[in-house]
């Protein structure tokens, strides 16, 4: 069993999940969240150890590694909810740079809506100065995405387009927006994709092995592979709202088995069911196999190699009660090479109502944690992935 040395004065619940012989244990370190929209990992003040970062209903917040002191360097950008945020080193420096999507009101798809880049001072944990970039309504979810030559730019995803009613209408506009090079200049913004309705996230990829990300997006049409060429992005389609039960996913993460890939998913959006799709035998579309019918407003899913079996499980969770009445989160783990069969386990039974969650591995120890947010039960947890017995 691991020690975490420099976290002597934490605090752990009494609760340790076991999964396949890796035993997690819990730790709260903010249980007054309002919210909880979105949850990102970066190094903020330089400190080569990773922070967590929280967009809060009002407020947006790190906490510092490793006794995760909580500062806000951000609140009441608009009159509206934050709901989302993106954190990446883009100069090289060690220190992560922030912007954020906030003025959230899904049912206002003309004037709802903001983006801001964040300026830091000296101090970083210190108030930091917005920036206000151009926007779409309904802005939902951001990432920052790196092109060939390394260099970042942020792209983000409204849930609706504009000026829609009932998920029709004008396409979302996915944008490009590029950083200038004086913080507070100008920022340029290109049109992505305009073929989705009712989009919900997006995972920045490495798929053809070159440096260069592309996206993995989905929303009610489908989930779709958009890869930045010379002039355009071009799009390849995995899912399909017309393939075998298909019916829009919200969350999407790609993952790695051992000689292939694979694609999780959450449908549909705010959805009941955890599917992984894998490589078909021919034809565009890939299989489509359903992991879990029973989950209720399920709002996040991550990929990593949690129990170092040398291919990549799947964490995701859920907001709303089930029919058992409960919360929570779980772990799933392929029992074929290829990701058709998988087992689940729970980690959190109850105590979290997951609205986003990531994986990262927080005490350099080479074991990825789960950190969660919860939408009810207000709390922010790092699930500490303390190995196999």
């Amino acid at each position: 069993m691991k020690t975490f040395p420099f976290l002597l004065f934490a605090t752990f619940a009494t609760a340790c999940s076991c999964v396949e012989g890796a035993q997690f244990k819990d730790q709260t370190i903010d249980d007054k969240i309002q919210i909880g929209y979105g949850l990102a990992i970066a190094d903020v003040n330089g400190d080569q150890k990773p922070d967590l970062l929280l967009a809060d209903k009002q407020e947006i917040v790190w906490y510092e590694n490793p006794g995760w002191q909580k500062h806000v360097i951000a609140e009441k950008l608009t009159e509206l909810d934050n709901v989302c945020l993106a954190a990446q080193d883009l100069d090289g420096d060690g220190k992560a740079e922030i912007a954020v999507g906030a003025g959230w009101n899904p049912g206002d798809t003309v004037n709802s809506g903001a983006v801001f880049y964040l300026v830091p001072p000296s101090n970083r944990t210190e108030k930091w100065k917005p920036v206000k970039l151009p926007h779409e309504p309904t802005v939902h979810r951001m990432w920052w995405v790196s092109d060939e030559s390394g260099k970042y730019s942020l792209v983000v995803a409204p849930l609706h387009g504009r000026g829609n009613k009932n998920g029709a209408g004008e396409g979302v506009h996915l944008l490009e927006y590029q950083r200038p090079a004086a913080p507070d200049g100008a920022w340029t913004t290109k049109l992505i994709d305009d073929s989705m309705h009712m989009t919900h996230n997006l995972d920045p990829i490495q798929w053809d092995g070159d440096r260069a990300q592309e996206i993995l997006f989905c929303g009610k049409e489908g989930i779709l592979i958009l890869d930045r060429g010379d002039n355009d992005w071009r799009k390849k389609r995995i899912a399909a709202a017309s393939g075998d039960g298909f019916a829009g996913a919200g969350e999407v993460r790609l993952g790695q088995m051992k000689n292939d890939r694979f694609i999780a998913a959450i449908e549909p959006m705010h959805g009941t069911n955890v599917t992984v799709y894998t490589r078909p035998a021919s034809g565009e579309l890939w299989d489509r196999h359903i992991l879990d019918s029973a989950i209720s407003d399920g709002h996040a899913v991550a990929t990593g190699d949690l129990l170092k079996k040398g291919a990549d499980q799947i964490v995701i969770g859920w907001r709303g009660k089930n029919a058992r009445g409960k919360v929570g989160v779980k772990i799933f783990t392929a029992k074929d090479p290829k990701g058709a069969e998988w087992t689940e386990s729970l980690v959190d039974d109850n105590g979290m109502a997951c609205e986003d969650l990531k994986v990262a591995d927080l005490n350099g120890d080479g074991w990825l944690e789960i950190i969660a947010a919860g939408r009810a039960t207000k709390n922010v947890k790092i699930y500490w992935n303390q190995g196999t017995d």
